[in-house]
């Protein structure tokens, strides 16, 4: 829960994550803010075992307005909540473009209205009050959920010889690789290695890989997934933290994150 600068206003919010497979639906263009929203109910409640009604509610996805993460109405007899839907989505448009983590985008994210207080004075809720408050409740209820970060990964191709498979797996394997697929090319002495790389250990890859294997193997790599680490960001010392330690020295940030007290309020 948040409260306005002027106080008289209250969001309350919740964050889950989206089911599995949806956020590559919305990447993909199957499902999107500018569907029937019969179809796109249609759709979540068949495939993604959405409620039908629930499915009809949603106020907008983001960042850009078609972004992996959503906005959904779970409020009940709210006065004055229409007057205030722009704001709430121009603020959430603006926090998952810049998570609390280290200000990058959020994906995978549901973020349900859960109840809204407001003054019963139109000049009391106007964007200027609506727009930071939604900002502040969304980090909170995001900071809550247990987040994780999401990092990208690479499909790696290799081309080699025999005898320069053992440098590529050492290779591999320091830099968090995961070999999943490894043939023979029928009537010539190379090997086809497919792999999964961080994109994060990929900076100077192939030049270890050349010094590694004398020049042997040839890496290709391209975008293929996202992949959720398994550390908590928010633990002191864990992978996840470093790396967002890191993202925060890279963008010019304060080291350390903005606690939950800066965005939540108590009654």
């Amino acid at each position: 829960m948040s409260k306005s600068p002027n106080k008289h206003n209250r969001l309350y919010m919740e964050a889950r994550p989206l089911e599995e497979g949806l956020a590559e639906a919305i990447d993909d263009g199957r499902i999107g803010p500018r569907d029937d929203p019969k179809v796109r109910s249609k759709i979540l409640s068949e495939e993604f075992g959405w409620d039908k009604e629930l499915a009809k509610k949603i106020w907008c996805f983001g960042p850009e307005t078609t972004g992996p993460n959503m906005v959904v109405d779970m409020c009940k007899g709210v006065q004055y909540l229409n007057e205030i839907k722009d704001s709430v989505v121009a603020g959430f448009q603006w926090a998952s473009k810049e998570g609390p983590l280290a200000e990058e985008n959020m994906r995978g994210i549901c973020f349900e209205v859960c109840d809204v207080v407001l003054h019963a004075d139109a000049i009391h809720r106007g964007g200027g009050q609506v727009i930071p408050t939604a900002r502040r409740v969304i980090y909170a209820s995001h900071l809550t959920a247990k987040p994780r970060l999401l990092e990208p990964v690479y499909l790696v191709e290799i081309q080699a010889p025999e005898q320069a498979l053992g440098g590529i797996y050492s290779v591999l394997n320091q830099k968090r690789g995961h070999v999943f697929e490894e043939l023979q090319r029928p009537g010539t002495p190379l090997y086809n290695i497919k792999a999964y790389l961080p994109v994060v250990e990929s900076f100077g890859f192939s030049s270890t890989l050349r010094a590694a294997t004398s020049g042997q193997a040839f890496p290709q790599c391209v975008f293929d997934h996202w992949d959720m680490m398994s550390s908590d960001p928010l633990e002191a010392g864990s992978q996840a933290a470093l790396l967002v330690t890191d993202i925060r020295k890279r963008k010019g940030l304060k080291e350390q994150m903005t606690p939950l007290s800066e965005f939540e309020d108590r009654l």
